[in-house]
């Protein structure tokens, strides 16, 4: 069975007595219970420590630096370009036979018929799975059987029908033969690609198991003989180092505590954390999280030793193996492509419009005070990587604050008068939709904020805990914090949480059409210039 395919309820395999254990449940109170460590309720407050991660550990973080390919994307991208071969040869063919000009709505049937039937026979075939397109003749099989099954219902209705008044049955072959020709070539070249995808592991799931000994042994003994498994267990992180934690888990070796898969995870393209701890010891779990959950990763807790059946709702599996979902990646797959395409078209659009403001401000800055146009700042961006943000310079050259170890201020003598004017109107963040076109900003998301951007001496991580779960999704040049008034100074510590908190709920709740509302509120919302100066 495909890898992730939700299983019906599983059959009682443990005592008579064991509990039924709602997934939903379980995942919502650990939800609760995280959301009320962030807002300061639950008193709760992890040590922060340096990690130090292993010689081992940064080799093998440096090795999975490459970003992987989502499966559901690749799959949909394979269904696009069979259904063009499907229209493309079936238009080429019934063009030249003449057939397409004498009967246009006849010919627009049956392309739209051999489109939805090409595709229905292809996903009866699995030929959108990833073990069936990295086989070479297999898959070939399955393609030239979905096609011919498209073609014998063409036969049964040139038999019965008197289709080939209109088209002649040589065009009928001529498709068959020029869509079958396509299709394998396309098969052909995807067998290949794959095949080198999975080598590299660009089309496996990198998971880290959290905690060692017998349990993850045995899930990973589990998750290995699964059938199709497209897993890739990178290493084991416990904190205990006793012999219940030995050095080296089922072959896999244990690169360091909690606090170094945090820098780890940093480090690496990781898809998923397994937290393999019993599911009684909620409270243990509920500590990992707290630090873990700040991360873009899916964590996910093993249930495989638990005695609890679980109802699907809350709870995933891979192969037979059962999963509760506490914590999913936000804006994955689709929705990430959805999101880049709506970032590049709109940018683009945006920069033109907006081409001679910026045209007007980088004259006004240089006749203002001696300098360039454009300023540079090191910033937070996706998973704490510090990026380069783009903005119109404001202050004067030789008083700039790339580092932002000052807070800029009401009457702030570092401003120049154009500098006044264009932080208040928020012009001198136009140059970040060049970020975007680049990819390191989004039009909409979190802030970005300056690597040492502070309150009272305390850094903002230091302030609101959680902080860094911001960093979830790109930052924005605009977001869901900044419309509803939380821009500008941040002087009080209540501030910078109220950010923290618009941030948290836009990451859980984003969509396309959020983007949307937020994009068309940001220019009547940048009228409020109390804290922008």
């Amino acid at each position: 069975m495909p890898a992730d395919q939700p299983l019906p309820v599983q059959p009682e395999t443990t005592a008579p007595d064991a509990s039924v254990e709602d997934a939903e449940a379980l995942r919502r109170r650990l939800a609760d219970e995280l959301r009320r460590s962030t807002s300061g309720d639950s008193g709760h407050r992890p040590e922060i420590t340096q990690p130090m991660m292993s010689a081992d550990a940064l080799r093998i973080a440096d090795s999975l630096r490459s970003d992987g390919i989502s499966q559901p994307v690749l799959e949909g991208v394979v269904r696009l370009v069979d259904a063009a071969l499907v229209l493309g040869s079936g238009l080429a063919v019934l063009a030249l036979s003449g057939a397409g000009f004498a009967a246009p709505g006849l010919m627009l049937l049956l392309l739209g018929v051999a489109l939805v039937s090409a595709l229905a026979f292809f996903h009866a075939f699995d030929c959108y799975q990833v073990p069936v397109m990295r086989a070479g003749l297999a898959q070939a099989g399955r393609i030239g059987g979905g096609w011919t099954l498209v073609f014998a219902m063409f036969a049964i209705a040139i038999a019965t029908t008197p289709l080939t008044v209109h088209v002649p049955a040589t065009a009928f072959g001529a498709w068959y033969a020029a869509g079958l020709a396509a299709l394998l070539a396309e098969r052909f070249l995807l067998s290949r690609l794959v095949r080198r995808w999975m080598a590299n592991g660009r089309l496996e799931r990198r998971a880290v198991i959290v905690g060692g000994g017998t349990a993850a042994a045995d899930l990973i003994h589990e998750l290995e003989s699964q059938k199709d498994n497209d897993i890739r267990i990178c290493g084991i992180f416990d904190d205990r180092a006793n012999d219940r934690s030995p050095a080296v888990v089922a072959g896999y070796p244990k690169l360091g505590n909690i606090d170094a898969l945090v820098e780890f995870a940093r480090r690496a393209r990781i898809d998923m954390l397994i937290v393999c701890i019993p599911l009684r010891a909620e409270q243990r779990v509920l500590e990992l999280l707290r630090k873990l959950w700040v991360l873009p990763i899916d964590i996910r807790l093993s249930a495989h030793t638990d005695k609890m059946r679980f109802r699907t709702r809350g709870s995933s599996f891979i192969g037979t193996v059962p999963f509760v979902d506490v914590v999913e990646k936000p804006i994955t797959d689709w929705d990430m492509v959805a999101k880049r395409v709506f970032d590049v078209v709109v940018a683009s659009l945006a920069i033109l419009a907006l081409s001679p403001v910026m045209i007007a401000t980088m004259i006004a800055i240089k006749l203002d005070s001696k300098g360039p146009v454009l300023f540079r700042q090191k910033r937070y961006g996706f998973n704490n990587e510090i990026i380069d943000v783009l903005k119109f310079r404001s202050m004067y050259a030789d008083m700039a604050d790339p580092a932002a170890k000052k807070v800029v201020t009401k009457g702030d003598p570092r401003v120049t008068k154009v500098g006044r004017f264009i932080r208040r109107t928020s012009i001198d963040e136009l140059p970040q939709l060049f970020n975007v076109l680049a990819g390191t900003l989004s039009l909409v998301g979190p802030r970005p904020h300056a690597v040492n951007a502070h309150t009272n001496d305390q850094t903002w991580d230091e302030v609101v805990y959680g902080y860094f779960a911001r960093h979830k999704v790109k930052p924005g040049v605009t977001g869901w914090a900044q419309i509803n008034g939380w821009r500008g100074e941040v002087d009080t510590q209540e501030k910078i949480q109220k950010r923290v908190e618009f941030d948290l709920y836009y990451i859980e709740n984003w969509s396309i059409l959020f983007d949307i509302k937020i994009l068309a509120l940001t220019p009547a919302r940048l009228l409020n210039t109390e804290n922008a100066y």
